[in-house]
């Protein structure tokens, strides 16, 4: 087996693991029937973040197919930092699972909260405001490192530019609906790190 099949069962073993997880806690999170306004992200977003999230998703999904395919947008890559990309690929999936335990049913996919959420005090969010794209992040350099390929880096990262842009709006929601406590959370924690020095702290929900 050489390298690109090797490191195309581990991604497929990932996704295998991480993908029924999340999927299973967005249907729970649904369960209300409650519908959110995606309009409140904004034209831009509404216009870009998806669009850009399903097309570097159909990267890493042709890659894990057949790495031949994605082989136009390879890079040399030595096998040591693919092997760090598993590596950061194990940190990513344990944060994500975490946030999405802390989560629970207040988990949605747009800046939106609905009338049954309710702040979280546990988990990642104790030490940053939005761990969920913390995770995100990890995930795009994991993958990017272990299929060695930049499109599926430049397409996760035009991801993530994106979603920076969303958090602004994001956040501007949450102060409404949560008032002086989510500005006080603010103040003591970071937004994607940590604050260090600040002792500890209770996080307050933070939509996706």
């Amino acid at each position: 087996m050489n390298d690109d099949h090797l490191f195309r069962v581990i991604l497929i073993v990932g996704s295998s693991v991480l993908l029924p997880i999340v999927a299973y806690n967005r249907l729970k999170s649904q369960a209300t029937g409650e519908k959110l306004d995606r309009r409140q992200e904004g034209l831009f977003i509404l216009c870009t973040l998806r669009p850009v999230g399903v097309v570097g998703m159909l990267g890493l999904v042709a890659y894990m197919v057949n790495p031949s395919w994605m082989v136009w947008s390879s890079v040399p890559l030595p096998a040591t930092l693919r092997w760090t990309g598993v590596g950061v690929g194990v940190i990513a999936g344990a944060l994500l699972i975490w946030t999405l335990r802390s989560l629970g049913k207040n988990l949605t996919d747009t800046v939106v909260t609905r009338r049954e959420h309710t702040l979280v005090t546990t988990g990642p969010y104790r030490w940053v405001r939005h761990p969920f794209y913390d995770s995100l992040a990890l995930c795009v350099l994991a993958n990017s490192l272990v299929a060695a390929n930049w499109f599926i880096l430049a397409s996760g990262a035009l991801l993530f530019i994106l979603v920076l842009i969303r958090t602004r709006k994001e956040e501007e929601l949450l102060l409404a609906r949560f008032g002086d406590a989510y500005r006080r959370y603010m103040e003591r924690t970071g937004r994607f790190l940590p604050h260090i020095g600040r002792g500890k702290v209770s996080s307050y929900r933070v939509c996706l």
